[in-house]
């Protein structure tokens, strides 16, 4: 980790349209990395904002008889709302028609200009409105539509200016070649690199006002505006100082993280490197790529009618609870399934059962038995430092697991150690020390149990900052130790609960009950109705009786299967059935226990494809802790591994 400073951005946002929740994740994901950073006393800067011209928004304009600053200055709140609701806490919120920002594209432009890497050329070409891009014939699906959403393009011809992109190609090769953490994940680098693979065209960085009039017009061409795109990646200088505020550009500059959807993964990786190798500034250090939301196997669209929309569900759900789901449930750089059943399903796991009834319950102890007041511990015995270690490998684990860009697994490990505090309480039961009059141990119990929920509360807090404030208040802490506790300080090891007064704040996370069906009353009978049956009348049909067994769409959707290759196995000791196998999903290495060992050896399971459940809820088997479960059909003594036909990589859903 760089600790001497971490600056995050979020992609722009077109102002065409409201925000969904692809918007949102991006933005929470990047408020979380930048929270995370500010409690590890990093220097942070965290930029987002919206993008304002181009022909969408023109569109947009003509379609609600409005000008496009007015579309701009109408939908523009919109996100700034959702923001304010989700609490996204970034240092600058930057819109393209800012004047300092124009002012930067069009210096840019005519520099470049100037040295002869902007030209002017006729230009021949299929264009697509929604993504505002020209594309090749040989780009084309079916001959006519856009390779990237699909929609009908249409052939234009005129004059236009061109930047000499095309001078960079073996450069940006040979430079993702040799800096492999460039492009996040790795195989989004791959994708880049087979992209590069043809011939490089220069980029038309134009468009001419009789097409299209809203834009940043060139300042060496009246009759012409920027093309967006040019326009738009010159955000993450220009909004921190570029041109303008050199000492405070030069103290962000170069990037720490560019956070980006996959599916602007060319304009990323092709045109801003290329850019920025031309206006002579350093490469950003990283750019990463994550996933799409699906609903079951579907990309959400507005045309499919499947979006979700973020400010419904944080109204029903509460914020808090929504940007845990989108953190914990998505692995970075993966897509995953979007359904509100498997919504509920980690909200009532993860948040009511385990982190909410472990305070629940330490805070009505601690108010029965101390009136309260955290006690001082005793002398720890091995059920204490096993509890410690727990906690205290998330807070060690969390730093690197960042870096690793991991953050679901590392609320995986924090939220592993709730569930110790849980079994934890029921292995030493507080309540029959009490009955016993063991009232060291009892306090020894107590504090522990908190000093967990402290920590724990401090690690989730950059993800649920107002439900995890809540739970630090709980415990008797106050001002910035409840509101902005620091993560780097939890290694100190000092007690700063003994002592403290609990208060009770009643249910942190209420369990979501699932929806009953309503079942219609029957009719009361009526004086021209009997409520016997009339003699003569037919027996009245039976509704075929449901299938047992069977499940709902949504219901299959919430297993992860994904293929998974076996990178070492070795026998877990006193144990005849079973393997401890390292694997590797994705970009991801986890560790599994199978009991597979009456069939396969460990040397027969390296280097296999098979099978496994990914979101598997972790449990420890021989004291292992084992990631996952590998799927395996065995009939008359025999036992075969489930895996995939022919060659595939790891980390691929199936389904």
């Amino acid at each position: 980790m760089n600790d001497k400073k971490f600056y995050v951005s979020t992609p722009i946002y077109y102002v065409n349209d409201k925000p969904h929740i692809g918007h949102a994740y991006t933005t929470i994901l990047a408020d979380v990395l930048a929270r995370y950073h500010r409690r590890l006393n990093v220097p942070t800067f965290f930029l987002t904002g919206t993008d304002e011209h181009g022909q969408k928004v023109q569109k947009a304009a003509e379609e609600h008889h409005m000008t496009p600053q007015e579309q701009c200055d109408s939908t523009v709140v919109r996100f700034q709302e959702l923001w304010k609701k989700l609490d996204i806490s970034n240092d600058d919120f930057i819109r393209t028609t800012n004047p300092n920002h124009q002012r930067v594209v069009r210096e840019i432009l005519q520099d470049l200009y100037d040295r002869d890497l902007i030209y002017k050329a006729e230009y021949e070409g299929h264009y697509c409105v929604p993504c505002e891009r020209f594309f090749t014939g040989k780009d084309l699906e079916e001959g006519e539509l856009c390779p990237e959403c699909h929609r009908p393009t249409a052939r234009i011809m005129e004059s236009n200016y061109f930047f000499r992109m095309s001078n960079y190609q073996q450069w940006l090769i040979d430079y993702i070649e040799t800096h492999p953490g460039f492009i996040q994940p790795a195989f989004r680098a791959n994708e880049t690199l087979g992209f590069l693979k043809q011939p490089l065209g220069d980029l038309c960085i134009s468009r001419p006002k009789s097409r299209l009039a809203w834009g940043i017009e060139l300042p060496f061409d009246a009759d012409y505006v920027c093309y967006v795109w040019f326009d738009a990646l010159i955000n993450y200088i220009s909004g921190i100082g570029y041109r303008t505020d050199e000492a405070k550009f030069r103290q962000w500059w170069p990037v720490s993280y560019h956070l980006i959807g996959k599916d602007i993964l060319t304009t990323h990786t092709v045109y801003w490197p290329t850019m920025l190798k031309a206006i002579g500034l350093e490469m950003p250090q990283a750019i990463f790529a994550h996933g799409w939301w699906l609903t079951g196997r579907e990309k959400m669209s507005k045309s499919r009618g499947n979006v979700v929309n973020p400010m419904a569900m944080c109204d029903k759900y509460g914020v808090d609870a929504f940007r845990y789901f989108l953190l914990a449930e998505m692995p970075l750089g993966q897509d995953a399934s979007f359904t509100e059943d498997a919504f509920v399903g980690r909200y009532n796991s993860d948040l009511a059962n385990d982190l909410g009834n472990l305070l629940s319950r330490v805070v009505k102890m601690t108010l029965r038995q101390t009136d309260g007041v955290i006690p001082a511990p005793e002398a720890y015995g091995d059920d204490e430092k096993e509890l410690v270690a727990e906690i205290d490998q998330a807070v060690a684990e969390l730093p690197r697991l960042l870096d690793e860009m991991k953050l679901n697994r590392g609320l995986e490990t924090v939220m592993q150690a709730v569930r110790a505090g849980n079994r934890y309480l029921e292995k030493t039961a507080p309540w029959s020390l009490a009955k016993k009059g063991e009232t060291g141990k009892l306090h020894t119990v107590l504090y522990c149990s908190a000093e967990l929920l402290r920590k724990a509360g401090t690690l989730l807090h950059p993800v649920m900052p107002h439900k995890m404030t809540e739970l630090l208040t709980a415990l008797g802490l106050s001002g910035e130790a409840a509101a902005n506790p620091a993560i780097a300080a939890l290694k100190n090891g000092e007690n700063v609960l003994s002592g403290k007064k609990m208060r009770d704040s009643g249910a942190l996370f209420l369990r979501i009950q699932p929806a009953v069906p309503e079942v219609p009353a029957a009719s009361a009978p009526t004086e021209k109705t009997s409520a016997a049956p009339a003699k003569a009348s037919a027996p009245a049909r039976s509704e075929a009786p449901a299938p047992v067994g069977v499940i709902t769409i949504d219901e299959f959707f919430r297993t992860q299967l994904k293929t998974a290759r076996v990178l070492t196995a070795e026998r877990v000791k006193g144990a005849d059935k079973l393997l401890r196998l390292q694997i590797e999903v994705g970009e991801e290495t986890r560790q599994l226990v199978a009991g597979v060992a009456q069939y396969y050896t460990p040397e027969q399971m390296v280097g296999k494809t098979i099978v496994i459940v990914a979101n598997l809820k972790p449990a420890k088997i021989r004291g292992i802790e084992s990631q996952g479960m590998l799927l395996a059909a065995k009939h008359d003594g025999a036992l075969k591994l489930v895996t995939v036909d022919g060659d595939m990589p790891s980390g691929v859903t199936i389904g």
